[in-house]
């Protein structure tokens, strides 16, 4: 009983060690036997079908390609966040990534706290100066950041050619500037190809809940439905499984957000317009990996292929030639510098 309560001691000090230590200097360095990652989802979880599923696709990849030992965490509400992202730093990741523009302070914060360890937030919130320019986040942070408005004007394109009506929906989740970009550029998209079409725009809410609440989602989608809207872009987490709800239900058309969420409503969704987290996930920890790692801002758009739109064997029927013919012109003119895209509304 003895040598049990000595090591219980020995590891209950172990870890308040851990839980303290504030070590300085430059950015670790992997070990021979790879890389060490921790992860922080966002609300919502794994199985979302979308952004944190799209995390947790490019963290396995780096555990297949580059040999990563990742490690995930769940958390629940409000500091849950900071004290999983503090746990993982306190372990001596190598890098440590939070899922979400909701981590945002926590990750700048912990940066300062723990200059050796590699953060990233996907979806950071680079803040601005008083003239507009982007404010560079700590040298040990990377701010993983996405073109959304250029893969949502592609989709809002596609939702005003094969809608049949002129009129388009758009649902979001949080009411917040990450999700105007989504709005700007869906609304920028119908226009261009349906000057005349009217965009009904609504948020399933103010609060970071908004994200989940399928039956907020359901309910904003069925009154778009029965206002004679045909197609309807979410870009809300899990709220949006109840905007494909509704689409089946009013035998209408949804398009998905992140990933690829066709399965979610078999024909019932036209494309997802896709956000390759998983991509951008991948890149920063083969950055540790390979000591290329900076912190600053990297963004992806369609010439990085960071941001997109599902065209397959699932869907091509539902996008006559012609149409897909429209949509890759533009996308091809986006990359070209040719049309700006707004990612404000």
């Amino acid at each position: 009983m003895r040598r049990i309560l000595i090591l219980l001691g020995v590891l209950l000090a172990a870890h308040v060690a851990l839980s303290l230590a504030h070590p300085g200097g430059a950015v670790a360095k992997p070990g021979a036997d790879g890389v060490n990652v921790g992860i922080v989802f966002d609300l919502g979880g794994r199985g979302d079908k979308s952004f944190n599923d799209g995390a947790y696709d490019g963290a396995e990849r780096a555990e297949r390609e580059l040999g990563a030992h990742v490690r995930f965490v769940e958390p629940g509400e409000g500091s849950d966040r900071e004290a999983g992202l503090r746990l993982l730093a306190a372990e001596g990741m190598n890098l440590v990534i939070g899922v979400g523009f909701i981590f945002t302070d926590d990750l700048t914060q912990l940066a300062g706290e723990y200059p050796n360890v590699a953060f990233a937030g996907v979806d950071y919130a680079v803040a601005v100066d008083p003239a507009g320019n982007a404010i560079q986040p700590p040298k040990n942070l990377a701010a993983l950041k996405f073109r959304e408005e250029q893969g949502s004007f592609l989709v809002g394109a596609l939702a005003a050619l094969v809608g049949n009506s002129r009129k388009v929906g758009f649902i979001g989740g949080m009411d917040s500037p990450l999700i105007h970009k989504f709005e700007a550029g869906y609304a920028a998209g119908v226009k261009a190809v349906c000057p005349d079409c009217q965009v009904i725009a609504q948020y399933a809410g103010v609060t970071p809940e908004a994200f989940r609440n399928p039956g907020r989602g359901k309910e904003l989608a069925l009154s778009q439905y029965q206002q004679g809207v045909n197609v309807i872009y979410h870009a809300s987490g899990s709220t949006g499984l109840g905007v494909f709800e509704a689409a089946r239900t009013m035998n209408k058309l949804a398009i998905g957000v992140d990933a690829d969420q066709y399965n979610e409503a078999p024909g019932y969704v036209l494309t997802s317009m896709v956000k390759r987290v998983d991509n951008a996930v991948f890149d920063v920890i083969a950055r540790v990996k390979e000591h290329r790692f900076t912190g600053g801002i990297y963004e992806f758009g369609l010439a990085e292929d960071g941001v997109g739109y599902v065209y397959d064997e699932h869907n091509k029927a539902m996008i006559p030639d012609s149409v897909r013919a429209r949509i890759e012109q533009l996308k091809a003119e986006i990359i070209a510098g040719r049309i700006k895209v707004p990612s404000a509304r």
